[in-house]
């Protein structure tokens, strides 16, 4: 009989997770409204550089703590590095501004690619979570999801250059994570229905004649 983590464990893991995730994002908008009320000309700078030392620190824990390393974390704490350095170093809030239209233009682009070789990326990379779904179930998912983060790049540039720098600022945090929260619960059904099904124990045999 396979052992299931205690329920404090795995409270424990999802809150590390949850951590990981969000923290950075997070933080990035607390320190932006803070530092907006006095500096407000330097507001998106301050955030930045929380930004990049909390990205810093969420991979560290996710390699240390955690003991793993997602591709997806790989990819994004490098674009935040990287555009967040030309940010700092240029003085120039426009590449900050375009880091999610880059994450997630490269994940769509790697999703589509790999269904362009025949090569399931999102199924590689979430195969052990939900093991026993089929192919089809498999390539409908990355196609929703290759859509999705096509989605998430046109409204990040819809937002940067229509709307206020605090107004986007915010919007990383109270607008997209609803947005995919939301996404992931419409794709809950389709794997609750095609999940792979623990095998029945067999029926008992029938009681001998007395």
């Amino acid at each position: 009989m396979s052992e299931k983590a205690p329920p404090a464990e795995t409270g424990k893991s999802a809150g590390g997770q949850l951590l990981v995730d969000l923290g950075p994002v997070a933080l990035f908008m607390l320190s932006y409204n803070l530092s907006h009320r006095f500096d407000e000309a330097n507001a998106i700078f301050w955030a930045t550089g929380v930004f990049m030392a909390a990205t810093l620190a969420a991979f560290a824990y996710a390699s240390l703590v955690q003991k793993r390393t997602p591709p997806m974390l790989i990819v994004t704490a490098v674009v935040v590095l990287v555009f967040g350095g030309l940010t700092m170093a240029l003085q120039n809030a426009l590449f900050i501004k375009l880091k999610p239209t880059i994450i997630n233009a490269m994940y769509a682009a790697a999703i589509f690619g790999g269904l362009l070789f025949k090569q399931n990326v999102w199924k590689m990379l979430f195969r052990s979570a939900f093991p026993g779904l089929p192919d089809r179930v498999w390539t409908i998912l990355a196609v929703r999801w290759g859509l999705f983060f096509v989605f998430l790049a046109v409204l990040n540039e819809v937002i940067w250059r229509n709307f206020s720098e605090e107004f986007w600022a915010n919007f990383k945090f109270f607008g997209v994570f609803p947005i995919t929260i939301a996404f992931a619960l419409a794709n809950v059904p389709i794997l609750l229905k095609h999940q792979e099904k623990p095998a029945e124990p067999d029926a008992p045999d029938a009681a001998p004649p007395g």
